[in-house]
């Protein structure tokens, strides 16, 4: 996992980049766009979580891609172009199958988009940004994002000593292993609960939800945090006009055509330039914070914006 300079940004910064991405990877079915946003979402992916962003990819998300793709054409049989017919006698169209491959490009988009905002957003920066207005969604997002990791260790830990006495899901037969999972599942349960006690014991006594209870965060809006945001919102605004001028239309039924609203060649491609810078974002920074640190170890000089 490499060192993320975009994670240091303010949280403002941050999830209003993600909403963004997230919301134009959602909407926006042109083959173009969604290729851009998935090849900046793996990579931001990979810089973040390295090696294990290539085994998930490859072990879940491309499997899922395949599927969604071969789900699709196998009940969606619109289309004018007829490349074959399945068994039953319906066709298997070449626009049902173009529409199934965009819609798991899209999926695998987002979706690791979310996975790349979950590592970013720790529980502190939605308690940050959502504390004031709601203490209690706050409390509920951070503990949310909080308790899958914390699940995972902690049967981890207790598949450990379980199996140091023999009680392990892989010793003995079959009602043997079941009765092993079972009493694992049951010690995380009562783990889980009496955790919950405490935790809820510990924010009584910390007066949590008091009215005037201030709040400590070590966040602070900087210079280098409104560039960013006026970056995102600069880049939001062309992109959203020229969906608004249906530049990123794209129609797969009953034939494929790039819908275009009038607009030269020149300006089309000037969008999804700007499309893809935004989504390079993140990339953008780190390599720049990448370049100048080993411009710092080799001795160079250089100017701090």
């Amino acid at each position: 996992m490499n060192r993320d300079t975009f994670s240091g940004f303010h949280p403002v910064v941050n999830i209003l980049y993600f909403a963004v991405m997230i919301g134009f990877s959602m909407f926006f079915m042109h083959p173009i766009s969604l290729a851009l946003s998935l090849v900046c979402a793996v990579t931001y992916a990979i810089y973040l979580n390295g090696k294990k962003a290539v085994r998930v990819g490859l072990k879940f998300m491309l499997p899922m891609m395949l599927f969604a793709a071969a789900l699709n054409p196998m009940f969606n049989h619109q289309g004018a172009t007829i490349l074959a017919y399945l068994p039953n006698g319906n066709p298997l169209t070449l626009e049902s199958a173009m529409y199934g491959i965009a819609a798991a490009v899209m999926l695998a988009t987002v979706i690791t988009w979310f996975s790349c905002l979950n590592t970013v957003m720790t529980s502190d920066k939605f308690t940050y940004l959502f504390g004031r207005i709601s203490p209690a969604l706050s409390l509920i997002l951070s503990m949310t994002l909080r308790m899958v990791p914390r699940f995972r260790d902690q049967i981890k830990v207790i598949s450990g000593a379980q199996r140091c006495i023999g009680r392990d899901i892989k010793n003995g037969n079959f009602l043997r292993k079941a009765r092993n999972g079972v009493r694992i599942l049951s010690i995380m349960i009562t783990w889980a609960l009496e955790n919950a006690i405490e935790t809820a014991d510990s924010m009584k006594a910390r007066g949590y939800g008091l009215p005037g209870r201030t709040a400590f965060s070590i966040f602070r809006f900087s210079r280098r945090d409104a560039y960013a945001i006026s970056y995102i919102l600069a880049c939001a605004v062309f992109v959203i006009a020229g969906a608004a001028v249906e530049v990123f239309r794209f129609r797969y039924f009953p034939t494929i055509r790039h819908i275009d609203g009038g607009w030269h060649s020149f300006w089309t491609v000037s969008l999804f330039v700007i499309y893809f810078a935004l989504g390079a974002l993140p990339i953008i920074v780190n390599l720049k914070e990448d370049l100048m640190w080993k411009r710092l170890r080799a001795g160079g000089t250089f100017d701090i914006i």
